[in-house]
């Protein structure tokens, strides 16, 4: 049987550091030695753009009970309980502002859970129209995060 020239303990030391960073893949090259480790990381998918009930303005207990929730036309929805970023990394600029055009398939927002920062992905393209959270704020499950129109 043929000697193997892989170093293991390189290669547990870089999937380490890939899940440490959250990157998907990383690569050393030494001389004429190269090592290569990637791994595939599933991002959760966004439900299609649908009308959502936000409320704009703080009710009191009377008015709503009585009042029907304002409804947002191409909300991104928070596909998961975490915190919301607007921007890669602290102090980086966000990822859109109100105004910005987006396409589809542009990265909007993360959401962190569990230690693992999930890219909010645009459904459609659009003009963003109105920005719901605020940086490191802790959303819900199908928390309106932006509304795309």
């Amino acid at each position: 049987m043929a000697q193997s020239n892989i170093d293991e303990a390189a290669i547990r030391a870089l999937a380490a550091i890939l899940h440490e960073a959250d990157l998907s893949e990383i690569e050393i090259v030494n001389g004429d030695s190269k090592l290569r480790v990637a791994r595939q990381i599933v991002r959760a998918a966004m439900p299609a753009a649908a009308p959502v009930s936000v409320e704009s303005q703080p009710r009191s207990s009377e008015s709503q009970a009585n009042a029907a929730p304002k409804v947002v036309e191409g909300a991104v929805l928070s596909p998961m309980v975490g915190t919301a970023y607007r921007a890669p990394e602290p102090g980086a600029r966000p990822f859109v502002e109100v105004g910005d055009r987006v396409r589809a398939g542009q990265v909007v927002m993360i959401v962190e859970a569990m230690k693992t920062m999930n890219q909010i992905i645009a459904e459609t393209a659009g003009a963003v129209r109105e920005i719901f959270v605020e940086d490191g704020q802790p959303v819900e499950y199908g928390e309106p995060l932006l509304a795309i129109g």
